[in-house]
């Protein structure tokens, strides 16, 4: 490795000389501004594939974790370096690193996202983001444009509430509903909701897994996650993200309808809209190859 910047740097006061020296070593070893927190333990990252290829990233959805990757990141790994991850209490994460305040909004996932990129000095990153990640995806891409190269949404919805003219597939007596329903019985919750929001009822090993995964991740985070991704709104945002996006809008999806999809289409400067064959809103699992010839042909140039 080639020597530090800071060695260049240092002057007589010891005070800053040590500053710029920590500053260096939290950058190097991947701690956040949480103090003992490293976040490739927090957010168990792993790392596969190319490792002189172009950095893709790829963020689970709701009640989920990394594992739901595990059909689309290896078809990337030939040329990407492939770069897996769980939020903080799904998978294999530390959910001692919870903070409620943090996690209060989605920026403090997206700054998650933010600080791996960091600590791995990840630049020219291809996101790709299924279901609420999508927007933390926009959001991270609005706070650092220069880190991202691409974006891939996979049921992006920027609002689950219907508002107005915009129609975002729920009334707030439903997201109540829903709410109340996860907060009383979170298991029951996610056997039933799960065979619904993956579809596929002619494939209900699909609907069991999702299940399965809703039920493995800590409830008690969960809960929380699940009001701030369905109570939500950043539309404001994407007329500001720049980077080039891909939209891959699944028919008969329960959560985010073909409307929002063309919503977040028409409002995202730089955008393209895939309609894929897949039904649901789970195609990672129920039509992956789909998947990556999609998100394959927008990183090849077929925009």
């Amino acid at each position: 490795m080639d020597s530090p910047a800071w060695t260049d740097r240092v002057d007589t006061a010891g005070g800053r000389a040590a500053a710029v020296v920590g500053a260096y070593l939290v950058r190097r070893s991947g701690y956040c501004g949480f103090v003992g927190v490293d976040v490739m333990v927090r957010n168990n990252v792993n790392i596969s594939g190319n490792p002189a290829g172009k950095p893709i990233m790829f963020a689970h959805g709701f009640g989920c974790d990394q594992n739901m990757w595990r059909y689309v990141a290896p078809a990337f790994e030939d040329r990407y370096r492939v770069v897996l991850f769980d939020y903080v209490g799904a998978g294999k994460s530390d959910i001692t690193a919870y903070d409620e305040e943090r996690y209060a909004r989605l920026n403090g996932y997206a700054t998650d996202v933010l600080e791996i990129c960091r600590a791995l000095e990840l630049r020219d990153v291809v996101f790709v983001g299924h279901s609420v990640s999508a927007m933390i995806g926009v959001l991270a891409a609005r706070e650092e444009p220069e880190r991202f190269s691409a974006l891939v949404l996979i049921g992006p919805s920027p609002r689950y509430i219907d508002d107005g003219q915009y129609r975002g597939g729920f009334s707030r007596s439903d997201i109540d509903a829903l709410l109340a329903a996860l907060e009383s019985n979170y298991l029951g919750w996610s056997s039933t909701m799960a065979p619904l929001i993956m579809g596929n009822p002619e494939r209900p090993e699909l609907g069991a897994e999702l299940s399965a995964s809703f039920c493995q991740a800590d409830p008690e985070i969960q809960k929380r996650f699940a009001r701030v991704t369905f109570l939500s709104d950043n539309r404001k945002d994407l007329a500001d993200v720049r980077t080039p996006a891909l939209i891959l809008q699944c028919s008969e999806d329960v959560i985010a309808p073909e409307a929002v999809g063309w919503y977040v289409h028409q409002r995202l400067p730089d955008s393209r809209l895939v309609q894929l064959a897949a039904t649901g809103h789970c195609p990672n699992l129920s039509a992956p190859e789909e998947t990556v010839q999609a998100i394959a042909a927008f990183l090849d140039g077929d925009r």
